[in-house]
């Protein structure tokens, strides 16, 4: 189910907690409500549509990939760049990085490891 777009930064601010099975719809609620957003998005966090749990939702350009309780273990090349949120007004300056490496659970709560590279695409 789409979800709104939570806007509180104080809630945005919060730690994660944990994520468990029993956040399945969660995860579900936040892929469609990626798909929805998806002319002006390229990755959620559960956070973003009221839920405190580590999960994120991100187009990786054929699919959309649900990590569950995601942690980057590896990042290289930073670079600075410029980007929006759609739970924060206006643009902000951040520190990506062209390879990283994440360590998650995916829809199975099997534990995988996965390298992204190339610059995250902009909206």
């Amino acid at each position: 189910m789409i979800q709104p777009i939570m806007k509180d930064v104080i809630f945005l601010s919060q730690k994660a907690e944990p994520a468990t099975p029993e956040d399945q719809q969660v995860a579900m609620d936040l892929l469609d409500t990626l798909k929805a957003h998806e002319g002006e998005c390229v990755g959620m966090a559960a956070n973003m549509i009221g839920v405190n749990k580590a999960i994120v939702a991100v187009n990786i350009g054929f699919m959309n990939l649900i990590m569950y309780n995601p942690e980057i273990i590896k990042k290289a090349q930073p670079f600075q760049t410029e980007e929006g949120c759609l739970s924060l007004v206006g643009v902000r300056k951040c520190t990506r990085y062209k390879e990283i490496e994440v360590r998650y659970q995916d829809v199975n709560f099997k534990q995988q490891c996965q390298k992204f590279a190339g610059e995250p695409r902009h909206l």
